[in-house]
């Protein structure tokens, strides 16, 4: 995330109940289990395909796949799809509204994240993302060339990359306007010709008898703060994602004409009361 939204959305949240505290433990235990045998897993996975495969990855990421399914379901968080993740080569684009996304987008199909650089660092999250495949970027126009470079370099190798073009994650309310700097990767002429991008709209529900806003993630929110929060929900809340028509890159005028596209169909695919511009 670029820029961190602190925007108008209030956070209902209520404190955590003795019952909670109870359902965060086992919660917790179970996650942790299930987090630690994917990465021994992959570990193991990825010891037998990177020599033969290298980073084409055919075979490890049905681990990230089972592990984030079994995860939302620890997290008591039921997943709609409505809608077709394309099968063509691309990438996903999508509005973020909380840590979850990751889960969430990951147990549909196999895609691999684009991440500010700075995550690589980050205790335990950035090892997770450094196992399961994700394309660390650098904020700095510097280094755009090297950059376009490994952008190609991966869709060429199969991959489906997914990013945020918010640049921050919201209260999952609205559809902040998508920043057009990373779109400019896919006008070089190795990939224009026959790249397309799917956006998808992610809605989160909250739980019966919690706010709103209750799996949003923003502002100066702490991640364990929010963690607990959600472990600690009695009820089960649902994730929608819905997969949109995919856009040709090579019918787009330009990477700017390309974001507000992709913008209108995330924003479009919103309930009516979440299609403001943040």
């Amino acid at each position: 995330m670029n820029v961190t939204w602190d925007g108008d959305g209030e956070d209902t949240s209520r404190p955590i109940s003795a019952g909670g505290w109870l359902r965060v433990v086992l919660r917790a235990v179970a996650l942790v289990t299930i987090l630690l045998a994917g990465v021994v897993v992959k570990l193991l996975l990825r010891l037998v395909e990177y020599p033969i495969y290298r980073e084409k990855r055919p075979i490890s990421p049905w681990v990230t796949k089972t592990v984030c399914r079994m995860a939302l379901a620890v997290m008591g968080l039921r997943l709609r799809v409505v809608g077709q993740p394309m099968k063509t080569r691309g990438a996903w684009v999508a509005n973020h509204a909380s840590w979850l996304d990751i889960f969430v987008l990951n147990a549909v199909k196999t895609v691999y994240f684009v991440s500010k650089a700075e995550v690589a660092g980050w205790p335990g999250i950035g090892f997770l993302a450094k196992i399961t495949g994700t394309l660390f970027i650098a904020r700095d126009p510097r280094q755009a060339k090297a950059q376009t470079a490994l952008f190609v370099e991966r869709l060429k190798a199969g991959h489906r990359l997914v990013f945020f073009p918010e640049g921050t994650s919201t209260d999952g309310f609205r559809v902040l306007p998508f920043k057009t700097t990373l779109f400019q990767s896919f006008f070089t002429d190795d990939l224009r010709p026959d790249m397309a991008i799917q956006p998808i709209s992610v809605i989160y529900h909250a739980p019966p008898g919690e706010g709103p806003r209750f799996y949003g993630w923003w502002g100066d929110m702490g991640f364990g703060e929010h963690l607990l929060k959600t472990l600690s929900a009695r009820h089960r809340g649902v994730v929608d994602l819905r997969y949109h028509a995919p856009v040709k890159v090579a019918d787009v005028a330009d990477r700017k004409a390309l974001a507000r596209q992709l913008e209108d169909a995330v924003r479009a695919g919103m309930p009516e009361a979440r299609r403001a511009a943040g």
